[in-house]
């Protein structure tokens, strides 16, 4: 598969519809990093008039995963990949337009690249930070990404 944000889009639509209908939207993607979209609207609120936590995960994950997946397919490799910790920090409202980005595509390949050389388990932590049309950090989330190579 091509990686487009068009083609990751439709994969939401697809495969992971709870993401799709409350507007997480892949709006760019390169070798390197990711950015995703999401607005603050009636299905993705929390009583406090704000973004639900679980949107903004849902957002930063596929930031952080899309780059997972763009490197396993550019490896030619099957390799399982798992998200196996999470931590999440929230410093702001989330209301409008909130774009997560995740800029370690260079680690992510190189983690990859460790696990077929070695032929072993490997992980990485990366960084998806959210941020308002101010460019205020309105929440920041790290992920651990467990990375095997199959046989």
């Amino acid at each position: 598969m091509k990686f487009t944000p068009r083609k990751v889009n439709a994969f939401l639509f697809f495969k992971l519809p709870s993401a799709f209908f409350t507007g997480v939207r892949l709006k760019s993607l390169t070798d390197d990093t990711a950015e995703v979209k999401v607005t603050y609207k009636w299905v993705n609120q929390n009583p406090f008039k704000s973004m639900f936590w679980a949107v903004q995960g849902m957002a930063s994950e596929l930031a952080t995963g899309v780059l997972v997946m763009k490197e396993i397919a550019a490896s030619n490799r099957k390799i399982s990949m798992l998200v196996t910790n999470m931590n999440g920090t929230f410093t702001k409202k989330a209301t409008g337009k909130i774009r997560f980005e995740c800029d370690q595509g260079q680690l992510i390949r190189e983690t990859i690249q460790k696990a077929i050389e070695t032929g072993e388990g490997q992980t990485v932590i990366v960084t998806a930070e959210g941020f308002n049309k101010e460019g205020i950090s309105v929440s920041k989330f790290e992920y651990e990404w467990s990375l095997k190579v199959k046989e």
